[in-house]
């Protein structure tokens, strides 16, 4: 469904991607771990186009979207939710809903979509009307994620989904994301949390500083000795 091809991004003298290349199957959940500055962040807005690639191809169900412009991808269904939330504090919830829908005019769809969401997410039917600033850390988190179901994604990229919450929303978080990869969503997880990211997802890559290390099955990848060592707590 997705495969990125020799994909390099320089800052400057900085080389913060090295020629990597991956793929994502249609119905996988697959995680980039790495520590901070591995290039993670950088692997996903360079899939978006929202940073310019110093070479290499990105490929979304066969077409080279390469050099497609960032609302034109959003609009083939590839939707990402950025780390830091990036939510709109002024608006209520219901508005944040209704912008991820802002590509759309199938009425009825967006209606079946936004029911969708409050399924996975109760508590944002409860605060709809509450202004989105007001929300804790776990909801803004809920909130994004919302938004981006609301653009009906074929592939969901979510960037450190996990980030600055309590304990109890992360455990949260990753069952509503397993959840929307059961009911059809294929997603590429970047996550710090390594152990909760192999845990769900179907296959690993590691990256370190801008390179992809080791890459395997994630269950595999959770017993070995050396992702232990560096990743998870030894």
């Amino acid at each position: 469904m997705l495969r990125v091809e020799n994909l390099s991004v320089n800052y400057g003298a900085i080389r913060a991607l090295k020629n990597i290349s991956f793929s994502v199957e249609k119905g996988e959940i697959i995680t980039l771990i790495g520590s901070n500055g591995a290039g993670k962040t950088t692997t996903l807005h360079s899939i978006s186009n929202l940073i310019k690639k110093t070479s290499g191809k990105v490929l979304f169900k066969g077409e080279d979207i390469t050099n497609v412009a960032a609302d034109k991808i959003v609009a083939k269904h590839l939707i990402q939710v950025p780390e830091g939330r990036r939510i709109f504090h002024n608006l209520t919830v219901k508005e944040n809903l209704e912008l991820g829908a802002f590509l759309r005019n199938d009425k009825k769809g967006i209606s079946e979509d936004m029911e969708r969401v409050f399924g996975y997410f109760p508590r944002m039917k409860e605060r709809l009307k509450q202004n989105a600033g007001t929300l804790s850390g776990g909801e803004l988190q809920m909130l994004a994620m919302g938004r981006a179901l609301m653009a009906s994604p074929e592939i969901l990229l979510l960037d450190e989904p996990s980030m600055g919450l309590a304990p109890i929303f992360v455990d949260e978080i990753f069952e509503i994301i397993k959840q929307i990869n059961k009911d059809g969503t294929t997603i590429l997880l970047v996550e710090q949390n390594a152990f909760k990211a192999l845990s769900i997802a179907d296959r690993g890559y590691i990256l370190e500083t801008g390179e992809i290390i080791k890459e395997g099955n994630a269950q595999d990848l959770i017993k070995d000795p050396a992702v232990k060592s560096a990743y998870l707590g030894g």
